[in-house]
């Protein structure tokens, strides 16, 4: 996966657009296929009066513009927000959520619970935590915890080494900085 990230200062886009092809150049003379298909454009942009920049082309094709895509397993979004990448994380949670109430349906004992949890639901809502944790907004979190809530519920037992909340821990300050 390749991934090209530019800065337009006072909406200039020629540096970023030279910059895409020179990505395509560096393709064709190392024998390498962008496929303009699977490529796509996200704009950020949080100016009042911002314009939609002409599209752009890559080997005479255009590229799709988009509001989110999925980079490395997060979907990312245009304002930056996490809500639709948090989205898509409780929903799987909650097929594998199904899945948990299985198990416990066939009596399985709380530590073989709390394993499939910890290796199939907490991984996936831990996923790339340090990303988005600390910009999502309360109501996603409250939404994250409501996952945790109920897997604890259908283990029947709180969680070691944590008060029942998912959360991220703050790095620790140094002595002397204030």
């Amino acid at each position: 996966m390749t991934t090209v990230v530019g800065l337009i200062p006072k909406g200039d886009k020629a540096a970023y657009r030279e910059e895409v092809l020179k990505l395509a150049a560096w393709c064709s003379e190392n024998n390498l296929a962008l496929n303009t298909k699977k490529t796509k454009e996200i704009i950020v942009d949080f100016r009042k009066h911002s314009t939609d920049p002409a599209p752009l082309y890559i080997n005479g094709e255009c590229v799709e513009r988009a509001h989110t895509f999925r980079f490395l397993g997060i979907l990312i979004s245009a304002d930056i927000s996490w809500s639709e990448n948090i989205t898509a994380v409780i929903k799987k949670a909650q097929q594998r959520l199904h899945f948990l109430r299985v198990l416990r349906k066939y009596n399985l004992n709380s530590n073989l619970l709390l394993t499939y949890y910890c290796s199939s639901i907490e991984s996936l809502l831990t996923y790339c935590i340090t990303v988005w944790y600390g910009s999502c907004t309360v109501a996603d979190r409250e939404r994250l915890q409501r996952v945790v809530k109920a897997a604890q519920k259908i283990i029947g037992s709180p969680f070691p080494l944590t008060d029942g909340h998912l959360h991220l821990p703050l790095p620790q300050q140094s002595p002397n900085h204030h």
